[in-house]
């Protein structure tokens, strides 16, 4: 264990009953609701199976973004959202790790693929002002964390230099979310 994680482990331990409500999962905007499915995997780790340490956050991984693949996505599909989610932080919503937005690709991404450095990318910045892939990385001592990857498919294309922050991204994707698909994976520490 890292010593940061071992001066951060008494802290989780002491917070690890609080949750946020999963009905405040980014999932659950209104504003992105959508009857139609987008199959999301990964070669990496299957639905509620861990995540691999090297697409992990700060003293676990890399944060190297995992492969992902998606089934045929729906006709008019312009650009696609990605979203890494972590349900079980200890704050009162679930915390967004990754918010990117790029152009619409058949079949899904290689490993590595989701970078500031690939220029198809458009990153939101998250919490701790990272604008990246940032992977899972649960406080240590704070028990079993769950890790939504989302991703929505556009029926236009989203400049997310006009969206002010995190909180704004539902009523900026509103009526353009053509389907949906979402992949679990789980991290402790």
């Amino acid at each position: 264990m890292h010593p940061v994680e071992a001066l951060l482990f008494p802290v989780g331990w002491l917070l690890r009953n609080r949750r946020p409500d999963e009905a405040a999962s980014i999932a659950n905007a209104p504003e992105l609701a959508t009857p139609n499915r987008i199959a999301l995997t990964s070669p990496a780790f299957r639905d509620g199976q861990v995540v691999p340490a090297k697409h992990c956050g700060q003293f676990i991984g890399e944060d190297v973004s995992p492969a992902l693949a998606w089934d045929a996505l729906p006709a008019g599909t312009e650009s696609l959202v990605f979203v890494l989610e972590d349900l079980d932080v200890p704050t009162s919503t679930p915390g967004i790790h990754t918010i990117a937005a790029f152009p619409a690709v058949e079949g899904g991404l290689p490993e590595g693929a989701v970078t500031p450095d690939d220029p198809r990318f458009q990153f939101l910045r998250n919490r701790r002002g990272q604008a990246k892939y940032t992977g899972p990385r649960p406080l240590p001592g704070h028990g079993t964390h769950r890790y939504r990857f989302h991703l929505y498919a556009l029926d236009t294309d989203i400049d997310f230099t006009k969206v002010a922050d995190m909180q704004a991204v539902p009523s900026a994707l509103a009526g353009h979310v053509l389907a949906s698909g979402t992949l679990t994976g789980t991290r402790t520490t």
